[in-house]
């Protein structure tokens, strides 16, 4: 066999540069959402101005924004898990909101915030190794 195809057939989709490309988009993309949070956090949730948001609405606090920006800090280290984490709070945060005001939230900005981690997750899946096939 040719030395350089054996190589080849080693390297995983991670090396290739869209792969690489895909995941620093989404590590761009994820410090800005995270930046964009703190400004709020800090520019509204400690000025003290403003209602005391209610126990429900702190259960979305905790879904939206809190644990998307977990994940997207978690996918920094393990793109897929954190790019899980972040997807999986986003779509909680969808579900809480539907079932506590009937309705999703509007406009696109809880996805634009939280689309680092659908795009870590799927550099996660593009930088596995090819898959063996199974004998019976």
């Amino acid at each position: 066999m040719n030395r350089s195809k054996k190589e080849g057939e080693n390297k995983t989709m991670s090396e290739t540069p869209g792969a690489k490309a895909l995941s620093w988009v989404a590590r761009i993309w994820s410090l800005a959402s995270i930046v964009f949070v703190l400004v709020f956090l800090f520019g509204e949730g400690l000025s003290g101005h403003g209602a005391e948001p209610t126990a429900a609405e702190w259960i979305g606090l905790a879904l939206w924004p809190g644990g998307v920006v977990v994940g997207l800090a978690v996918a920094w280290f393990r793109n897929g898990l954190g790019g899980a984490i972040a997807t999986g709070f986003l779509i909680g945060f969808y579900v809480w909101n539907l079932l506590e005001r009937g309705s999703f939230p509007r406009g696109p900005y809880f996805l634009l915030v939280a689309a680092p981690g659908i795009l870590f997750l799927l550099s996660s899946l593009l930088s596995r190794p090819p898959q063996q096939m199974r004998h019976a």
